[in-house]
């Protein structure tokens, strides 16, 4: 059985004090957008050692493969696939996802966009060049990453429902179109964007393979809109992203080549990036659950009414048992993911899509259960429970509306 080692007990109490002295005086500025997210990333990089240990990781691995390119060997014929997304450290990692959830959602939202999809996808599809180019500063994160699928008419139709398209001219492409809710959009650096190759053949728009492209802040053509007011996560900015005619050489199409048929394109590596995501959404609710547990306990020793504490009554009491089921439970969910990615496999993304829609739905239900036992309290913005409340909220939507997991779970089942 999974159990949290004493390092890494240590290492979770270390975060906690850094999120109580770094993080918690200044998620009143967070939450209201005022102060963007990026530097306190950056200061909880520094304070762990983060920062050097990826630049020393990332920078091992390039001349790895630097050294194999020369000597004319592949990546299939030694192994390499592309690493693992939590760079060996799984435990570590969620744990750390898990404790500033609990505190500031956006942070994570921010910090995971950058580094587990945008440079993932980049290390995981680019050329060497490509790799060189821009995961050195995307590892350490001197710069902010997005990851850009999302589109004002598509939603949950991800691939299907896509019109922003590239057209071929010459040796080079033209990207036009549009995509919206881009966690980091309003200031990210480099940004990783989907898009339908339009051939001019007359293939229907669904059918048209997808491309993904790298893309740099200031670029002729590229649009960055300013961060949406959001009911929740509102310490990680989110926007539009509009392309206008904006011209990119090969050296910005991921893998420098358009894959054959055989090779699937663009859907498959999003697909992948989908199965981390919502093994990462089960750890951010895991933070969720733990700091509505955290907060509920303590006010139930605390609140009295009619001489007692509110702790004493039956009602109350239920309450907090089933927050101490659904930790339970979603813990279990989270601890054997750890196993899985220890093991070298990912969760598949049937499994995935059922870890976030549990785990969403129940720190959605605890967070509520925690106003509900604040009473008035919990309803007003100095009680956390109730920045928690929307924070919950916002998994059922982020990483897939948990709708579509249910499409994806059923899909598991019936093609077994």
């Amino acid at each position: 059985m999974f159990e949290w080692s004493e390092t890494e007990v240590l290492i979770r109490d270390s975060i906690r004090s850094f999120v109580d002295k770094e993080i918690r005086p200044h998620v009143d500025e967070l939450e209201s957008g005022a102060l963007p997210p990026y530097d306190i990333i950056r200061k909880l990089f520094a304070a762990f050692g983060v920062d050097t240990m990826a630049s020393e990781s990332i920078n091992a691995l390039l001349a790895k493969r630097r050294k194999r390119a020369e000597s004319g060997e592949t990546s299939e014929s030694t192994g390499d696939s592309g690493g693992s997304p939590f760079g060996g450290q799984e435990s570590l990692a969620l744990i750390a996802v898990s404790e500033l959830a609990g505190v500031s959602l956006g942070i994570v939202a921010s910090m995971g966009v950058s580094i587990g999809l945008t440079a993932q996808t980049i290390l995981a599809k680019g050329t060497l060049a490509q790799q060189e180019r821009w995961l050195p500063k995307l590892a350490t994160f001197e710069h902010i990453g997005a990851w850009a699928i999302t589109e004002p008419g598509s939603g949950s139709d991800a691939f299907g429902g896509m019109t922003t398209t590239v057209r071929r001219d010459g040796d080079e492409y033209i990207l036009n179109g549009q995509k919206t809710f881009i966690t980091n959009g309003p200031h990210a650096d480099v940004i990783v964007v989907y898009a339908k190759l339009d051939t001019g053949d007359g293939t229907p728009q669904r059918d048209r393979p997808v491309l993904t492209f790298v893309l740099d802040k200031g670029m002729p053509g590229l649009t960055q809109g300013r961060a949406f007011k959001k009911m929740g996560m509102m310490s990680s900015p989110t926007g539009e992203l509009f392309f206008s005619d904006i011209r990119l050489g090969k050296d910005r199409l991921l893998g420098e080549r358009e894959p054959a048929a055989s090779d699937g394109d663009g859907r498959d590596s999003a697909r992948a990036s989908f199965a981390v995501e919502r093994v990462g959404v089960a750890a951010l609710a895991l933070g969720i659950i733990n700091e509505c547990h955290r907060l509920s306990v303590d006010y139930a020793k605390q609140r009295t009414l009619w001489g007692r504490e509110i702790g004493q009554f039956q009602l109350i009491q239920l309450k907090l048992a089933k927050m101490e089921i659904a930790r339970i439970n979603v813990q279990n969910m989270v601890f054997s993911a750890i196993e899985k990615l220890r093991a070298g496999a990912l969760p598949d993304l049937a499994e995935a899509s059922a870890m976030k829609l549990y785990a969403s739905e129940t720190a959605t239900e605890v967070a509520m259960e925690a106003v509900q036992l604040f009473g008035g309290n919990g309803y007003m913005s100095e009680y956390r429970v109730e920045q928690l409340a929307r924070d919950a909220k916002s998994l059922m939507i982020y990483a897939g509306s948990n709708e579509i997991q249910v499409t994806h779970i059923a899909k598991g089942l019936l093609a077994g």
